[in-house]
């Protein structure tokens, strides 16, 4: 009888102790949240808006998966201060494009350094994460001219805190199109010692009205971020519209379709009508006959 007690008991705290520990499983399992990263960029278009490209990411499973639907807030870093700019939440993709306001009015420390942040406080599924974002005011000044006959586009590179010319700096040039800008050049451009680059554009390149948007580029820069200055040039080949999408063709819509299709079509039918028609008429006399 004691024997059995005994193996009663251990018995018992065997399936007490497996179900605590599963329990405990469960839960470390349900606390386990994964690590968000997130990538920021400044982009900055002279004359035109200034944003960061945000994108979210995890590494789930030995995969990165993009971290959809996520609040981001953004802030500017100011002597030990955060002074918070605006939110914006990623698309499915796990990108946001947050576009700053006031982005002159700004302030840079000491350096000339501007300190930005992105938080992301986490969530059930994610940790909280976060990314600093630190640049440099700069500014490229970008102009069309001719030599020779020969069409160039000359851009000059500047630090606006020093007002100073920037050298040995990598620069694209390139055509803006709809869906991909068409670049020029099968490299980069290196600004010389006063920050300056020409690069002949050649013809041919066909221009909405003759006109051609060109773009120089300082792409990712570790000081100043991505760059961007536009100029317009009335020195590309006009575009002639082949469209037929306003004449009767085979391929048009069908209130476009050709006349002679449309008149063939109609006879057919004229045709087996007036024999079905004739048929119906001549049973009918013999029907009476």
């Amino acid at each position: 009888m004691k024997n059995w007690n005994i193996t009663s008991f251990v018995f018992l705290l065997i399936v007490v102790s497996f179900q605590f520990s599963t329990i405990n499983s469960s839960l470390f399992a349900q606390a386990k949240k994964n690590k968000a990263r997130i990538n920021a960029d400044l982009v900055n278009i002279i004359g035109g808006e200034k944003y960061l490209n945000i994108k979210a990411s995890a590494r789930i499973n030995k995969k990165t998966v993009e971290v959809s639907n996520i609040e981001l807030t953004i802030y500017q870093e100011l002597n030990d201060q955060e002074i918070e700019l605006g939110k914006t939440t990623t698309d499915g993709s796990g990108i946001s494009k947050f576009k700053i306001e006031n982005f002159n009015s700004l302030e840079a420390d000491s350096t000339g350094i501007y300190n930005l942040s992105v938080s992301f406080p986490g969530n059930d599924a994610f940790k909280k994460a976060s990314r600093s974002v630190s640049f440099r005011k700069a500014s490229i000044k970008a102009n069309w001219i001719v030599k020779d006959s020969i069409n160039y586009v000359s851009a000059k590179l500047l630090d606006v805190m020093t007002d100073s010319s920037v050298a040995e700096a990598a620069l694209d040039v390139r055509v803006d199109r709809l869906f991909r800008p068409l670049r020029i050049g099968d490299t980069s451009f290196e600004t010389d010692e006063n920050g300056e680059i020409e690069v002949a554009i050649e013809d041919g390149i066909p221009g909405v009205d003759g006109n051609l948007k060109l773009e120089v580029v300082l792409n990712e820069s570790d000081d100043y971020g991505t760059v961007i200055a536009s100029v317009v040039a009335p020195i590309g080949t006009v575009i002639v519209d082949e469209s037929t999408y306003d004449q009767r063709t085979m391929w048009s819509p069908r209130g476009k379709t050709p006349i002679f299709l449309l008149t063939l079509t109609f006879s057919f039918i004229f045709v087996v009508w007036g024999i079905f028609i004739y048929l119906f008429i001549n049973l009918v006399r013999i029907f009476k006959s």
